[in-house]
């Protein structure tokens, strides 16, 4: 399968599944910004061996007051780390939960990293009827069974593309528990102003706040993100970091791309046209294609579909096109599937191999 290691983007495993090379793949398994990198990104890199020879800076302070700047919250309420993921680790090791919660479906990494800690954990289901939206029910419920001290969250969620109204965050901290929110996809919502809780947990010390640079950037193969919370509650996390964890490449390239504003602008323009556009020819084909904000899609299979998600996946990798086997998120099944919204060109690629993909499916009952 293709989500051998937990993700997508996996283009080694691709090339063994499928037997292509990896440059022939169209990969909508992943969630990265088509636009992107940033031409500044290619400008570093050609500057980078100047640097290669001396250590980075071991608290990443510039990308620090950059990020400070663009947020309008402290520098001490920010730690930078080698991606969401680290971050992600780091803040469950540091709160050590006895009990946690988590809003299936939802990114794997949550659940992995409470695992770990052999803290119980409670799965709280968003239900398909409401359109996996993280409501007011949820939080309630969540609350009633779980016992959970630490809550962990996607606004935007992934895989759904939904947004959680700050509201059902502040319920949640109201009964005392930790609230991790992980923004990752956040750059990819117009009111982000109105969703994002940053300047918040820059304040508050049960409220953590995660982000990623590489899915709106498109730098992948750079792990980068940042944590904002209490200046004091970061101190544990600070402390727990592996030293050096993000390296000075990553660095500059972070604080290259963070002043590119017309990169960002034209970012979601694409977005606010081209997710529509995608949508509705989905919708077409018979798919359930469920509200979010971002840069991918949830779909349900048509319910005349002969194949399961697994088996679409086999049968898109074999056309060259990698979609996300819904089945591999906690709190889904083999109806599912995710895909990333791409260009024009290569969105109406997606919807081609898809048609055939199914038709044939149809034949071969027959």
């Amino acid at each position: 399968m293709l989500e051998r290691y937990g993700h997508g983007g996996d283009l080694r495993t691709a090339e063994e599944c499928f037997g292509l090379p990896s440059s022939s793949f169209l990969d909508y398994s992943s969630n990265m910004n088509p636009l992107g990198p940033p031409d500044a990104v290619r400008e570093v890199l050609a500057q980078y061996t100047a640097l290669i020879d001396r250590y980075p800076d071991p608290v990443a302070r510039r990308l620090c007051t950059m990020l400070s700047q663009r947020h309008a919250i402290e520098e001490g309420a920010i730690l930078i780390g080698n991606g969401a993921a680290e971050l992600i680790d780091l803040v469950v090791r540091a709160t050590r939960p006895e009990a946690a919660a988590v809003a299936v479906p939802c990114f794997s990494e949550y659940g992995d990293a409470i695992r770990k800690t052999g803290a119980a954990l409670y799965e709280g289901p968003l239900y398909e009827t409401e359109q996996f939206r993280l409501n007011k029910r949820w939080v309630e419920e969540s609350l009633k069974r779980s016992n959970a001290k630490l809550y962990m969250v996607g606004s935007p969620n992934n895989p759904t593309g939904a947004l959680i109204e700050p509201a059902r965050v502040y319920e949640l901290l109201d009964s005392g528990a930790t609230v991790v929110v992980d923004e990752a996809f956040m750059d990819f919502v117009p009111e982000e102003e109105r969703y994002s809780l940053v300047r918040e947990a820059a304040q508050n010390r049960n409220l953590y706040v995660v982000r990623s640079m590489t899915k709106f950037y498109s730098i992948p193969g750079i792990r980068l993100g940042y944590i904002i919370g209490h200046p004091d509650s970061l101190a544990e996390l600070s402390r727990l970091q592996v030293p050096w964890s993000v390296n000075s490449l990553a660095q500059s390239i972070g604080e290259a791309v963070l002043g590119d504003e017309a990169f960002a602008q034209a970012s979601l323009r694409w977005l606010q046209e081209e997710r529509p556009w995608l949508s509705r020819e989905l919708e077409a084909l018979g798919f359930r294609v469920y509200p979010g904000e971002t840069n991918y899609l949830l779909l349900r299979l048509p319910d005349g579909c002969g194949l399961s998600s697994a088996e679409l996946q086999r049968a898109m990798g074999a056309k060259g096109v990698l979609i996300r086997d819904g089945s591999h998120f906690p709190g889904l099944n083999g109806r599912y599937i995710r895909v990333a919204v791409k260009l024009r060109e290569q969105n109406a690629r997606l919807v081609d191999a898809l048609r055939t993909s199914m038709s044939m499916s149809e034949q071969e009952g027959k």
